[in-house]
């Protein structure tokens, strides 16, 4: 049944402003430097402020007004260079969330410094970048983790514990379906590898190695390939159809949907964080998972990054690997390239 499973690994979500709180004679809080002054490096801040067992220590930027606002917010220090930032503050993680094109040189910079990271997907647009990133921070042991964070949505951490439970029986088919507005700019295949790597990356945490993928896309709209859909086949022999879209809306109900079906029984997630359906096979009465009134956290998109800080930070403080390690950028990565080489070819690409 649907169930009360929080996290992945079972432990609950954190509390709201009081997570992963230390007692009076635990460790100090771990100090993290945030790279990056956006919107979405806002969250970054957030999320580590708001616990008890980290802090803010400084915020880098590229404007300096822009990062001395930021800075000033979360109490911390404003930095515009980043290894002045490294050199002063000496950081224990460094959370990264730059312009989708940026991130492999500053990565690498952090990653030869030594410091352990945890970064904003795409890892970066090009399989050799990722690489030498890989490889990189394997030559140093060093903590590198991703942020795929739709992996720690409600619905997303249920759907997955009934799958691991056998509830669903084999995996026979899957699908994905992602759309919202364009974002202006970027590369040809920018949807494909800094939005929808969710997707690809989702269906491989839900179902297993996707095996082979043949892509059909279009860019009748903007000029560039802006939607996509792909037909997969997983190791296991399942199959799998993938539709992702910068020519819908974030605004559509049901804008983003994932299914799947199993010989005993099929899971449907609905907008990421909105409800999970269970139903078994001949069974007509369906088990709904929705939150509560009072749940505001597990309906809180944002939220999801909250909980995958969570694990980040016990897995760094523990000396274990991160709970979802870059190498899953780089999987996400080249299967989108397999992706880009189907369109090209017109044939069906393995994927190793």
């Amino acid at each position: 049944m649907i169930g009360g499973v929080r996290d992945a690994d079972g432990a609950g979500a954190p509390d709201a402003g009081g997570a992963g709180a230390p007692d009076a004679s635990g460790p100090p809080p771990l100090k993290v430097a945030v790279v990056g002054a956006g919107d979405w490096g806002r969250q970054h801040a957030r999320v580590f402020s708001a616990r008890d067992d980290t802090t803010v220590a400084a915020v880098v930027g590229r404007t300096p007004e822009r990062t001395r606002e930021r800075a000033e917010r979360y109490g911390a220090a404003a930095y515009t260079d980043l290894e002045r930032m490294l050199d002063e503050v000496r950081p224990d993680l460094v959370s990264v969330c730059l312009p989708n094109e940026g991130h492999f040189e500053p990565t690498l910079q952090l990653i030869r410094a030594g410091v352990p990271l945890f970064v904003e997907k795409p890892l970066v647009f090009h399989l050799g970048e990722a690489d030498e990133l890989i490889a990189e921070a394997e030559a140093r042991d060093l903590f590198f983790a991703i942020n795929f964070n739709h992996r720690y949505a409600e619905p997303v951490v249920r759907a997955k514990a009934l799958i691991d439970a056998g509830e669903l029986g084999e995996a026979v088919f899957a699908s994905w379906r992602f759309g919202g507005e364009v974002i202006p700019g970027g590369p040809e295949h920018a949807g494909l590898i800094e939005t929808q790597c969710h997707g690809l990356d989702m269906l491989e945490h839900l179902v297993g190695p996707i095996a082979s993928v043949s892509a059909e896309m279009t860019n009748r709209s903007h000029g560039t390939y802006t939607t996509l859909a792909l037909a997969l086949s997983f190791a296991n022999g399942a199959v799998g159809t993938f539709l992702g879209s910068y020519d819908s809306s974030y605004a559509y109900p049901d804008t983003q949907r994932i299914e799947v079906n199993g010989t005993l029984g099929r899971v449907v997630v609905h907008d990421t964080v909105g409800s999970l359906s269970f139903s078994r096979a001949g069974d007509e009465v369906e088990q709904r998972w929705r939150a509560g009134y009072f749940n505001d956290e597990a309906r809180y998109f944002a939220g999801t990054f909250d909980r995958h800080a969570e694990h980040v930070v016990r897995a760094l403080r523990a000396g274990d690997p991160p709970p979802v390690h870059a190498r899953a950028g780089r999987r996400a990565l080249a299967l989108a390239f397999a992706a880009i080489e189907s369109l090209e070819t017109g044939r069906r690409v393995a994927t190793g």
